[in-house]
């Protein structure tokens, strides 16, 4: 992996008076490591594969060169009403990431007087709207992969002229979750064209397939110098008890605001009715909310006037939520990377922030899993007043230890037998 000294200003990554002015204007000091690196490899015109720490900058890493890229090749004027189509591609996993990668592209382009125009396309509001919005074709456009399928098959957008495809969240966009549709996209791509992958976690099998897919990457996998402003702990708990001792930290630390994580739309509403009851207000946030209710929702929280947010993991891809004190992992994520994920909604850009895990007896072996995929090791803690049983306590000891091989286990075992295929093994037989 790439390794390079930071530079000391922008000034020097190759990035032209406009983009530099507005960096300014937005107090970007200094490039973070991944900016620093990366930059002038998509300047270049080189294909990339970067991970980073959530919170280092990736979308000012992919969005200043595209966005420079663009402005040199137009000669300072928009390609509006040239026909309905794409110079730039931003495909990302969710709505809301959609939404905030195209707000801060527009931030970005600002001092370019309008001659760059970007649009986001995402489901769960009118297609209409956004037929519209794409009249002329667009410079950027940032899109979720369903409804971008929806407005090609409508003859609203074609992608035969995309110069510069950017996969945000790639692990999540290459999974088998968007085999069909990311396959069905990548066949309307011109072969001549740049790519780039950005993920804070990049899972050996997605790293094979993104070779397949790029050509010659530049690779990067840089750990940020913030990420010890994150801190990790772990409660352990009795059965049964996760809600109370959930209550009473929120309620003794009176954090200004908490991000709690489950893995099913039916948890959510079932957890804030419990806290509810216990005087804690919570809104919910999951796919099943309207686009409406998810945006109000969103914004209230990141403004400050809701102060416990009880999520799925579509919130712990990509959201930028500024200094976010507290992250709480109430259900533990099923993949070991959404761990890093949801962690990382908390510490970004260099603030402290404080990742709290609750796990029982039937999560201590998960949590073990999970610690030892992302090279962790995290102290077992308890919450004073809400000590484990004396039968629980040893029953996890138990658990952490090394189970005893049964007979006959030093015999060979055929891995590949009745193994199902990997999401990229998949991929790469539709390539």
């Amino acid at each position: 992996m790439t390794t390079a000294k930071t530079p000391a200003n922008f000034t020097e990554l190759g990035l032209i008076s406009p983009l530099l002015a507005r960096l300014t204007e937005l107090e970007y000091q200094q490039p973070t490591p991944i900016q620093a690196q990366a930059i002038p490899s998509a300047l270049a015109g080189r294909d990339l594969i970067a991970g980073a720490n959530t919170g280092s900058g990736k979308t000012a890493t992919f969005a200043l060169p595209m966005l420079q890229h663009i402005v040199e090749q137009q000669g300072g004027t928009s390609k509006g009403g040239k026909g309905n189509y794409v110079t730039g591609l931003v495909l990302v996993p969710t709505r809301e990431l959609a939404k905030q990668v195209a707000d801060s592209i527009k931030s970005y382009s600002v001092h370019f007087n309008g001659a760059v125009k970007t649009v986001a396309v995402f489901g769960g509001v009118s297609a209409n709207t956004q037929m519209l919005a794409l009249r002329g074709g667009t410079d950027v456009l940032v899109a979720t992969p369903g409804r971008l399928l929806d407005l090609i098959s409508s003859n609203a957008i074609k992608l035969d002229r995309v110069k510069t495809l950017v996969l945000d969240e790639a692990d999540r966009m290459l999974s088998l979750g968007f085999t069909e549709e990311l396959s069905a996209l990548l066949a309307l791509l011109p072969k001549q064209k740049q790519t780039l992958l950005f993920s804070a976690t990049f899972p050996e099998e997605v790293t094979s397939l993104a070779h397949a897919l790029l050509n010659n990457p530049v690779k990067l996998q840089l750990q940020s110098a913030d990420a010890s402003t994150l801190v990790q702990r772990v409660f352990t708990v009795n059965q049964g008890e996760k809600t109370a001792v959930l209550a009473h930290l929120i309620q003794q630390n009176a954090w200004r605001q908490a991000l709690i994580f489950v893995n099913a739309k039916k948890h959510c509403e079932h957890l804030a009715e419990k806290l509810a009851k216990r005087g804690i207000k919570a809104e919910v946030f999951h796919g099943d909310k309207g686009q409406g209710s998810r945006t109000r929702v969103l914004d209230g929280f990141k403004s400050g006037e809701i102060d416990v947010l009880i999520a799925t993991d579509i919130a712990a891809r990509g959201l930028d939520i500024e200094k976010l004190p507290v992250v709480i992992n109430f259900d533990l994520p099923r993949s070991p990377a959404d761990y890093m994920h949801r962690i990382g909604r908390s510490g970004r850009a260099g603030e402290v922030g404080l990742a709290l895990s609750l796990i029982d007896h039937e999560d201590y072996h998960h949590f073990g899993i999970i610690e030892k995929k992302n090279k962790l090791r995290l102290e077992r803690e308890e919450v004073a007043g809400f000590e484990v049983d004396a039968s629980v306590a040893e029953a996890l000891a138990n658990v952490a230890k090394p189970m005893a091989k049964p007979a006959g286990s030093g015999k060979k075992k055929n891995k590949n037998k009745d193994r199902k295929p990997s999401a990229a093994e998949i991929w790469l037989k539709r390539l």
